[in-house]
């Protein structure tokens, strides 16, 4: 299998120098700009070198690859929800139709910030068969090889690869919009490595110098998804009875619900919660367990006393505007990181939920939010990993569980990580959506395609499995197979069910779930249009699972 080689790469770039004229460049550069291009073994360097204050417009470098009938190609998603899988090499690029792609390019889509969990702001979406994007790394997959192609750093600005098999090529972009370059700077640092899939992505990481994860695989509950924010401590206390009875159990996470608006993080909802957080999380450890807290920290809702309070705290749009970054809860804005206020807000705040509150782990959601624009001339990439810096500093010694997070700034921060999209509480895919909406399809994907991250760059949170009876729209063979993929490639295994409900069945799949060692992957991936096929090694013996992912039905 021949792989990638960077011999042959074709550097191209378009800048600006003092606002003027847009110059399309060669490698060799110019009068204005440089770049100074190294290739030694597997990895390649790209640096600028500018003479002059320049604005990038467009960078990319080209490479061929020999593709053949029956390679699969891995399209890594902009985010933790956002869909991926691997392709064949003639099938279309699954994601937005034409109808949702035109909707969030709408001014009604920038209205209401919906369009902001992913790239549909600054990232054009390919049509047609055989062309394939996706961010960070992405690999071609012959048999049981693997052909990896990965940047070792997001740190300059988002590394993005575009497959495209009519062509017989690779393209490699960065997201460098809204920075100006006034020294010289490392653009692109990307490696090339051909191997089994395993040990294609040791060595990967290994080149990235990534720590191994440091928590262990972990089995516990979250209220979100029976109850969502209509939570309570009767519930909490209910349902908390019941998974300490049941055993097995390590952490109870309560998540979005308890405070008054998101950012206002210590206005409690008192007739939910009278005696405030840091009884709930007394009660929790009393039942030895470790409590869990749900954050949204870089994010305040439009109508949050943060936001009307400190407007001057969160980052503003070219017209000077708050910048809507997510339409959740009526729409939602964000922090900007490297205001002096903001970072002392934001250390207060951690130090309440842990050391005040007592909390052994926090699960910080929407995170995308803090570089949901290039800001301070840096880029999206480069505002993503200083924000992942700063949570790690902050969280200290507790567990951090990250959540809609590009994957990559989130390397070695995280202790947990989620890896694919909200599960659904039905199980289809929808004709309107959006790549990082909630979708069972879409989460089973990810946690298979993504299965390479866990152990890796943390420990992969691939979402809740339901094993319940109630409020739940799909039968309990399927839910069971959730719970099973979910065991047998996640290292974080959360429900959300008060477990004292389940009958013989349910119980049967739970104690199975947490009895379960970590699972050994022989090969994963679609045997053809929507049936999966999955071939492990758990307690002892080699087994086989293969269902359809559309409906999620077993193939007997």
């Amino acid at each position: 299998m021949a792989g990638f080689d960077f011999s042959k790469a074709g550097v191209t770039f378009d800048y600006q120098a003092d606002g003027g004229q847009i110059v399309r460049c060669g490698a060799s550069g110019d009068a204005h700009v440089r770049l100074r291009i190294s290739a030694e073994g597997d990895v390649m360097n790209i640096t600028i070198l500018p003479s002059e204050p320049v604005r990038i417009v467009r960078f990319r470098v080209d490479l061929p690859f020999a593709y053949q009938r029956g390679d699969r190609i891995f399209s890594n998603g902009f985010q933790s929800w956002t869909d991926t899988r691997e392709y064949g090499i003639n099938e279309r690029m699954r994601g937005y139709n034409r109808l949702t792609e035109l909707y969030m390019k709408s001014p009604m889509a920038n209205r209401l910030g919906v369009n902001r969990a992913g790239d549909a702001t600054f990232h054009a979406y390919p049509r047609g068969k055989g062309v394939f994007y996706g961010y960070s790394y992405g690999y071609v997959r012959r048999d049981g090889r693997v052909c990896l192609l990965g940047s070792l750093s997001e740190k300059s600005g988002y590394t993005i690869l575009t497959f495209d098999a009519r062509r017989g090529a690779v393209r490699v972009e960065k997201d460098l919009e809204g920075v100006t370059f006034y020294q010289e700077t490392q653009l692109l640092t990307l490696v090339a490595i051909e191997d089994t899939y395993d040990a294609a992505f040791d060595r990967y990481f290994e080149q990235m110098n990534v720590a191994k994860p440091r928590a262990e695989r972990t089995c516990g509950y979250t209220t979100w998804y029976n109850y969502y924010t209509g939570i309570n401590m009767d519930i909490i206390r209910r349902d908390l009875n019941a998974l300490s009875a049941h055993g097995g159990f390590d952490v109870f996470q309560i998540d979005d619900g308890y405070q008054t608006a998101v950012g206002d993080w210590f206005s409690i909802r008192q007739k939910e919660f009278p005696d405030g957080m840091r009884a709930a999380a007394d009660l929790i450890h009393s039942k030895g367990l470790r409590a869990g807290l749900w954050l949204a920290p870089f994010g305040a809702q439009r109508d949050s006393r943060l936001f009307a309070e400190h407007p001057d705290w969160f980052v503003r749009g070219r017209d000077g505007e708050p910048w809507l970054a997510g339409g959740n809860w009526g729409g939602f804005y964000a922090l900007d990181i490297y205001r002096a206020e903001v970072r002392k807000y934001l250390e207060n705040l951690f130090d309440v939920v842990l050391n005040k509150w007592g909390f052994d782990l926090v699960k910080l959601d929407f995170l995308y939010a803090a570089a949901v624009q290039p800001i301070h001339n840096k880029t999206r990439g480069e505002v993503m990993c200083d924000a992942m810096d700063l949570v790690r500093k902050l969280t200290g010694d507790r567990l951090m569980l990250a959540c809609g997070v590009p994957m990559m700034p989130a390397f070695g921060k995280a202790d947990f990580c989620r890896i694919g999209a909200d599960m659904s509480l039905s199980w289809r895919r929808k004709l309107f959506d959006g790549r990082e909406n909630a979708s069972t399809p879409n989460a089973i994907d990810n946690t298979v395609f993504r299965r390479h991250l866990d152990g890796r760059a943390f420990l992969n949170d691939p979402d809740v499995f339901l094993l319940r009876n109630t409020n739940i729209h799909f039968d309990l063979e399927r839910r069971r197979l959730l719970a099973k993929v979910n065991s047998l490639m996640g290292s974080l295994l959360f429900c959300s069910d008060n477990v004292s409900e389940y009958g013989g069945k349910q119980e049967q799949a739970l104690c199975e779930i947490l009895a379960g060692e970590r699972a050994r992957i022989v090969s994963a991936g679609y045997i053809c249009k929507d049936v999966m096929q999955i071939r492990y090694r758990q307690n002892g013996r080699e087994d086989t699972l293969t269902f359809r992912v559309g409906n999620g039905r077993l193939c007997r």
